[in-house]
């Protein structure tokens, strides 16, 4: 994983600042009755005319849009297009911007109109998992501190971490290793954390099985297995000399700060 130096540890902040805002803008737009991709047709314009920056999902091996619009039973990379939000939906929007070579990758749920209670506590789960675990990054630890945190908030919760997708390395390419994995394991219990890493967190938490599909038509789409609602929150981080810089950050999160002291 690359060790950032300043001027690159900078580029990611502007990177991320601009991610959030983007996820800041579209916030007045996710009602009843939008269709997915006018969403993304909206978030596209601000990326390249209003922020001078770049899309990483449009053309990203092949993706055809430039954010993933995921709803409901979708897990992830759902695909904007002609679906219209409804009264009750969740809905997560997942946003990656490159400024100067650099990258900034986050995404949060929106909750349309009058949601569920198992619904609205599945996204409150989501977004804890992801707080907690940005409260034990930090240097000498490993990765799979991660999950160690992750995993045990979602079973409490009555829910599942999704084991198929994970985080990642994250800098001047949009996926590097290592794969930052959500669930209890012991497959990265030797790699430690070093200021200047960069990676994201984003835990996606299943109403019911942990298991997925892909959709065979597209090749992106990702589904639960039982069609039960799926949440995810990310931020895209680099880890400081005692705690973790969240690059990603939007205002609205007055209940974290944008750097964690760990130690």
């Amino acid at each position: 994983m690359e060790i950032l130096d300043e001027a690159a540890k900078e580029k990611m902040r502007t990177a991320g600042r601009l991610a959030a805002e983007v996820l800041e803008m579209i916030a007045p737009h996710v009602v009843a009755g939008v269709t997915t991709g006018e969403l993304d047709d909206i978030m596209l314009d601000h990326i390249q005319n209003q922020q001078h920056a770049i899309s990483a999902c449009l053309g990203y091996h092949g993706y055809p849009k430039a954010t993933c619009i995921s709803v409901n039973e979708v897990v992830c990379h759902g695909i904007p297009g002609i679906q219209h939000l409804h009264n009750g939906d969740i809905v997560n929007v997942d946003v990656t911007v490159i400024k100067d070579g650099y990258y900034g990758d986050t995404s949060k749920m929106f909750m349309v109109g009058e949601v569920s209670l198992r619904s609205r506590q599945l996204c409150r789960c989501a977004r804890e998992s992801l707080y907690q675990a940005l409260r034990v990054i930090r240097p000498g630890v490993p990765l799979t501190v991660v999950g160690d945190v992750i995993q045990p908030i979602a079973d409490k919760a009555g829910f599942s971490v999704v084991r198929d997708y994970c985080g990642h390395g994250i800098a001047t390419e949009f996926h590097t290793e290592p794969c930052v994995l959500h669930y209890r394991n012991t497959q990265l219990k030797n790699f430690i954390l070093k200021p200047g890493m960069s990676f994201t967190i984003e835990p996606m938490i299943n109403a019911g099985t942990w298991k997925c599909k892909v959709n065979k038509k597209n090749g992106w789409t990702v589904t639960t297995a039982d069609k039960q609602p799926s949440a995810q929150y990310e931020h895209t981080l680099i880890v400081t000399d005692d705690g973790c810089e969240i690059t990603t950050r939007r205002e609205e999160e007055t209940d974290i700060p944008s750097v964690f002291h760990n130690m």
